[in-house]
């Protein structure tokens, strides 16, 4: 177990001061214990529900099928049904379970509108597919539905921070967490403090996510990756590799683990172990994220026709994703202002991202596009926004740094590489040996 007392001595140190108060009060007490209000709600009986699901690696829905061909009308078994081909998804990465998911989810619903595990399922569902004004109605349904259940907070301040409605979803995890302090709770605190700047609170509430997930072996495995995560982006390179490992053990092949150990591997510069474990990673569970990196390891070792292929099976991933309801664009917005494809419509697919996803990342999404067309203020404009929140990512910082090297501002070109390169000297595989060129 984890030491909790430091750790909840850490007060958030944000820009936002509403957002301080927000969301340093709930991880903060002076004997050591969180203070929450617990709940014997709908919440407790989701966990029993949901525990068999999220302990199985390699879900099998064989079983919940036959359950539910036999009696069509078993509406927790339909619900255990939708979760279970929700995790599918997370394990493979097959899309297709997503549409299948919903069709259970929604049957459920309509034998019982006041089962609230059925709702917030829906609502979980409109976040995989990025659906996020669907997300917030659900969810907020869902908390008429189970006014005391912390999950229905979790898919309203999701859904609300991917529309750029930061302080009311700063509101909605401090709520999620007094109601009731778990993993999930925990770590949207702690994504809230990394969007705000705060990398030492950030660590300080994925610590307690870990804690919660303690005998839990995929929950733990996902927290100890995202602590990794955490202290790459701080320089503690050793302890992330001990988390990575830690995760490994815990699931082993856990394809998160893999990926972030073939970053860690392309920092020492060992190549050939890179290009393995992300080969390995994006064989096993094809998300677009992992088929990049292999794109871009592929082109750091001069293989350009494997990078090639890669570039075209992110796209194809795309398209299937785009198919079963998943919505990508700021993603592919970024990836094909990355790679320069289909640049005569980049900035209105951009645009219209940003229109659908006004967070910060679709603020960068946009400036990004616009850069790389040639659009140069405007995109530092659309930068301004982006950075708003004092978010200390190295990636946001070196787009701006080429949109002032577009703009002709060559002295703040090479202040905002180095500032990139401050935080993290190897924060992409691709784009950290421009940032060196830039800072030059």
């Amino acid at each position: 177990m984890r030491t909790r007392t430091q750790l909840l001595a850490i007060g958030l140190v944000a820009v936002l001061v509403a957002a301080a108060s927000l969301l340093g009060g709930v991880l903060r007490d002076r004997g050591g214990a969180v203070a929450a209000v617990s709940r014997a709600d709908a919440d407790t009986a989701a966990d029993q529900v949901l525990a068999g699901i999220a302990a199985t690696r390699g879900t099998d829905t064989r079983e919940l099928e036959r359950a539910v061909r036999a009696n069509p009308d078993d509406a927790r078994s339909l619900v255990l049904l939708g979760y279970a081909y929700q995790q599918r998804w997370r394990e493979t990465a097959d899309a297709s379970n997503l549409p299948r998911s919903e069709t259970a989810l929604r049957r459920a619903a309509r034998l019982d509108p006041t089962d609230a595990l059925a709702v917030t399922g829906l609502g979980s569902l409109a976040l995989i597919r990025h659906d996020f004004r669907a997300a917030l109605e659900i969810g907020r349904h869902a908390q008429r539905v189970a006014p005391s259940s912390a999950r229905t907070y979790g898919v309203v301040g999701d859904a609300l921070l991917e529309l750029g409605r930061y302080e009311p979803a700063f509101r909605a995890f401090e709520r999620m967490v007094a109601l009731r302090p778990s993993v999930a709770s925990y770590a949207r605190i702690a994504y809230a403090r990394e969007l705000l700047g705060d990398l030492p609170g950030a660590r300080a509430a994925m610590e307690l996510a870990a804690d919660a997930a303690s005998g839990q072996r995929e929950p733990a495995a996902w927290a100890n990756v995202e602590l990794a995560k955490l202290d790459v982006r701080s320089g503690h390179l050793t302890r992330a590799e001990g988390e990575l490992r830690l995760a490994l053990e815990l699931v082993p092949g856990y394809v998160y683990a893999q990926e972030q150990l073939a970053r860690l591997e392309t920092r020492r510069g060992n190549l050939p172990s890179a290009l393995r474990l992300a080969r390995r990673a994006a064989e096993a569970v094809p998300l677009p994220q992992f088929v990049s990196l292999l794109a871009d390891l592929e082109e750091r070792v001069g293989d350009r026709r494997a990078a090639r292929r890669q570039v075209a099976t992110v796209r194809a991933i795309d398209q299937i994703l785009a198919a079963n309801g998943v919505r990508t664009d700021v993603e592919s917005a970024l990836f094909d202002a990355d790679h320069r494809i289909r640049t005569a419509t980049l900035v209105a697919r951009a645009r219209a991202a940003r229109a659908a996803r006004p967070s910060i990342l679709g603020d960068d999404a946009l400036a990004w596009a616009l850069a790389r067309t040639g659009h140069c203020d405007e995109a530092r404009s659309w930068s301004d926004r982006s950075l708003r929140l004092g978010t200390r990512d190295p990636l946001l910082y070196f787009h701006r740094a080429e949109i002032e090297r577009c703009a002709g501002n060559a002295r703040s070109a090479r202040s905002w590489a180095r500032r990139a390169l401050a935080l993290d000297p190897v924060f992409s595989v691709r784009w950290a040996p421009s940032a060196r060129s830039l800072a030059r």
